[in-house]
């Protein structure tokens, strides 16, 4: 038998600026079905230095899709079924801190989830599952990241809390305020439950957070538009580009499963007797969790 999360592939999950890659070839478009519906869009498959990487466009190219509405389950799915191992997310926010100004990238290592309107779970009636959540972020993934980031010159704080709001209306002041008194760091839309699901789907899973703004806090700047916010997530995308071609290299040479337990998330987290389980809602997992079941 084969070690869990073994060989390594990276998931790359993004705006569709990121995928323009030096050195990125045998590139190919694929549709993925999965039995959660479809993916955001089609995933792009290629390989960096001949290690395997898949980009997920997350919003679909063109950004249709709003934060409320993409299927995160049939997202994490479909890379899980592309032999994803590990996945890099790469998010606009805005910051709730003075010192994280637009154009600095924060590597997440906490969330506060404060969605409603999203199925957060893989599992359900049936097939009852909990896995932890209390470190969100691989701390492997992390290392490598922050080593990425150093070589590429890249401006990236190690650390802090993502404040995930359901959106797609930005927050108001008193919001704002709130999540700051609460010492979170930045602010987004997207990454919950993206970053649950990939632990259920036993994928190593990092945030890097890409200031484009002040969220509408800050006193002496105005308040969050989609033009100013485009204008720094262009040149934001530059910055990704670079951290993506350093950061794959580094997570190629991986041979066993992550020691932060990522690839056996599952060992403990199956609750229901096996007697008892849903054999339609088992197929449906047979991706995500087919190495337990």
């Amino acid at each position: 038998m084969s070690t869990a999360g073994c060989p390594p592939v990276i998931g790359i999950i993004g705006g569709s600026g990121i995928y323009d890659i030096e050195g990125l070839t045998k590139v190919e478009w694929r549709e993925v079905e999965t039995p959660f519906g479809a993916p955001s869009d089609a995933l792009m498959f290629g390989e960096l230095d001949g290690q395997p990487v898949v980009f997920l466009p997350r919003h679909g190219r063109g950004h249709r899709v709003p934060p409320s509405e993409l299927n995160y389950r049939a997202n994490i799915d479909a890379l899980k079924r592309s032999g994803v191992t590990e996945i890099v997310s790469l998010s606009a926010v805005g910051s709730l801190r003075e010192d994280l100004p637009p154009g600095r990238f924060v590597l997440v290592d906490q969330f506060i989830d404060r969605t409603f309107a999203r199925v957060k779970s893989f599992f359900a009636s049936g097939l009852v599952a909990h896995v932890s959540m209390a470190d969100p972020a691989c701390a492997r993934l992390g290392d490598h990241l922050e080593d990425a980031a150093r070589g590429a010159g890249v401006d990236m704080v190690r650390g802090g809390t993502y404040l995930v709001m359901e959106g797609p209306q930005f927050s108001s002041r008193a919001e704002s305020e709130l999540y700051r008194s609460w010492g979170c760091d930045v602010i987004g839309m997207t990454n919950m439950p993206e970053a649950k699901l990939a632990r259920e789907a036993e994928m190593c899973y990092a945030t890097v957070a890409m200031v484009t703004d002040y969220d509408c806090w800050h006193p002496h700047h105005d308040a969050v538009t989609v033009d100013a916010v485009i204008k720094v997530l262009l040149a934001n995308a530059d910055k990704a580009r670079a951290l993506v071609r350093r950061v794959v290299p580094l997570l190629a040479g991986r041979r066993e499963s992550c020691r932060f337990r990522c690839h056996t998330a599952l060992d403990n987290a199956l609750i229901t007797a096996p007697d008892a389980r849903d054999p339609a809602l088992m197929a449906k997992l047979d991706a995500v969790a087919g190495r337990v079941l």
